[in-house]
């Protein structure tokens, strides 16, 4: 069996395979998106595929929302290309259960992908149309932490930001700017207002992105190539918002050995592809079960209800203290931990360190202790 749309109609031999397909009306979902867009996500790589977007899907299975999600991509437009050409916007959930289990899901959640690319005019023009509706109430991301820099190791701004710096909005071509010129769309289309959430792993992520932002909205008012209006308007928080979020799920490359159980339940699209950008992708992605996402409630535009599918909603302290207690405590020590000696003791996977009874012991007395 392929991953396309087509191919998605003949659901017995999904069930046969034991894999789950989306049961809400994609075709509906998708003309009402294209109306009435919500949700914006910048970044579309396995993290996003694995959780947010998994979480998109079972409001649409629940009929709770009416309206999927858009994709665009800013750095590696391949990726794009193989969503939209190869798989329908689709892709192959696989989750490894504690217990050793896989569960199977064709996730269909993501109705449009698009490039932040002014090269691919109908796309550009597109982003243009979503960022000026009214609908539109989160643009998220998960670009990386080094998709927020704008400056070498040495604090100098890049020749493209300089660049964009003078040239404004109209021209912009950094990744950053291109977002900053399309909220400018956004401005100028009323001032309308609009949550940016950053779903990065880094701290204070909202506050990175907001800088980002600000340096852009700044430079091109020093230029005279915005108003002042246009800063104060990134600058409200009552018009755009800049939450602070915690991301937490494991979503590795995509894995040799779930690529095999794969191929025995006869899904044909196994092998991944590695773009001109050194990105890796493929129709699937393999992801652990656990699973947090969350996220400080500034929402100046409303939000999709995706507390009501595990995203916990709180206040800006909370999400901080949560963030420490991964970083410090519950994930990323014992991680390094069993990193740093697993490699010493020749094993290649965390799952197996953990059959070791001193590595577990070790990963217990750095967590509880």
């Amino acid at each position: 069996m392929l991953l396309n749309q087509q191919e998605l109609e003949n659901k017995e031999q999904w069930t046969e395979a034991d894999i789950r397909v989306p049961t809400f009306d994609r075709g509906a979902v998708k003309r009402q998106t294209e109306m009435a867009p919500t949700w914006l996500h910048l970044g579309p790589g396995n993290i996003f595929r694995a959780f947010p977007a998994m979480l998109m899907q079972k409001l649409l299975d629940t009929n709770q929302v009416d309206t999927g999600i858009v994709v665009a991509e800013g750095y590696d437009y391949e990726i794009v290309d193989i969503m939209k050409q190869q798989n329908d916007n689709l892709s192959l959930l696989v989750t490894l259960k504690t217990d050793g289990n896989i569960e199977k899901t064709v996730v269909g959640s993501i109705m449009e992908s698009l490039k932040i690319d002014r090269e691919s005019k109908e796309d550009y023009q597109r982003l243009g149309a979503i960022f000026e509706n009214k609908t539109l109430q989160m643009v998220s991301f998960t670009i990386t932490e080094k998709g927020y820099s704008l400056t070498d190791s040495r604090g100098n701004y890049g020749q493209q930001i300089v660049e964009d710096f003078t040239n404004g909005p109209e021209v912009a071509e950094s990744y950053i700017g291109k977002v900053a010129a399309l909220l400018h769309c956004r401005f100028l289309a009323g001032q309308l207002p609009i949550a940016f959430v950053s779903m990065d792993n880094m701290s204070h992520n909202g506050d990175v992105l907001k800088s980002a932002i600000h340096t852009f909205a700044s430079n091109w008012q020093e230029n005279g190539l915005v108003t002042p209006e246009f800063v104060e308007y990134v600058n409200n928080p009552e018009k755009v918002s800049f939450p602070w979020s915690m991301i937490d799920k494991i979503t590795p490359r995509p894995d040799e050995t779930v690529a095999q159980m794969l191929r025995k339940d006869g899904f044909e699209e196994v092998d991944y592809k590695i773009t001109h950008k050194n990105t890796y992708t493929a129709a699937f992605v393999n992801a652990e079960e656990t699973e947090y996402l969350v996220i400080e409630d500034a929402f100046p535009n409303g939000r999709p209800p995706l507390d009501k599918v595990g995203v916990i909603f709180t206040d800006r302290n909370t999400v901080n203290q949560v963030e420490t207690m991964k970083v410090t405590t519950c994930l990323n020590p014992i991680h390094t931990a069993l990193a740093i000696f697993g490699c010493l003791l020749g094993y290649e996977r965390i799952s197996e360190e953990m059959k070791n009874p001193l590595l577990k012991k070790l990963a217990e007395k750095i967590g509880y202790q």
